[in-house]
């Protein structure tokens, strides 16, 4: 099912034994475009610290209640390698994270562009500066924030410009929940295209400037407006998506 990232802000975690918290961010990994961290808000439970699940923890949504379950106990998440609110999530971290729970660092799987583990052609360490903090150089090192991870609360509101001019800006993100993808960009149109919203896969983006707070895309404006229309109050079904990537030339649904 393909979920809004807003809609999925404020979901609570349940553990096997009790509730953790809510969701207040993900952080997504710009190189496979898939969602690495849920960041959850403990509220008075944890004081000072961040806690960052793993998606590969969820085993069950339930949409109803607005709450994700995860495969974790509470006394598991306290004992939990801390990461403190006003330091950057860094290799080290997520390390720490992974052996301490046992989860897969190679969950994420191969790139969104087919890279495998290699980074996109697209994005570069020198082109994303950490999460929090100082920007990063090329070489990094293991203490300092990941470069290539990146919270969606933050993304959200980047300019989208294509390759003849802008068109609007992120509205929100779809998110499959079957495996944690970005599918869809939704972009708001509005400075641009009155009262119109669309939806633009990864492979449209040509690269991201996070000082200039710039998605560019490889499409043209023309290209954008003759898409399918999109009816954001109607369920996406497979047809669309085939329709959409046939327009675009994008890989998958056929395609």
């Amino acid at each position: 099912m393909l979920l809004a990232a807003s809609a999925l802000k404020g979901y609570a975690i349940d553990a096997t034994d009790g509730r953790i918290g809510t969701v207040s961010d993900f952080l997504f990994d710009d190189k496979t475009w898939k969602l690495r961290w849920l960041v959850v808000d403990v509220g008075s439970w944890l004081v000072g610290r961040t806690v960052l699940i793993h998606p590969s923890a969820i085993a069950g949504a339930d949409h109803e209640r607005h709450a994700l379950v995860v495969a974790l106990t509470k006394a598991k998440v306290e004992a939990s390698p801390a990461t403190r609110e006003d330091e950057p999530v860094s290799r080290q971290i997520e390390f720490n994270l992974h052996s301490y729970y046992g989860w897969d660092p190679l969950w994420a799987g191969n790139s969104y562009f087919g890279g495998g583990a290699m980074a996109s052609p697209l994005l570069s360490p020198s082109m994303a500066p950490p999460l929090f903090g100082e920007a990063a150089g090329i070489g990094a090192g293991v203490n300092e924030g990941n470069p290539h991870l990146r919270s969606i609360a933050a993304v959200t509101g980047y300019h989208i410009h294509a390759g003849d001019g802008d068109i609007g800006h992120v509205e929100d993100f779809l998110v499959d929940d079957a495996d944690w993808q970005v599918q869809y960009l939704i972009v708001d149109t509005r400075n641009w295209w009155p009262g119109k919203q669309v939806l633009l896969s990864p492979h449209a983006v040509q690269d991201i400037s996070y000082l200039d707070r710039r998605i560019r895309l490889t499409v043209s404006r023309e290209q954008v407006r003759a898409s399918p229309p999109w009816d954001a109050a109607a369920a996406i079904e497979r047809s669309y998506q085939k329709q959409l990537h046939t327009h675009y030339r994008w890989p998958g649904y056929g395609w």
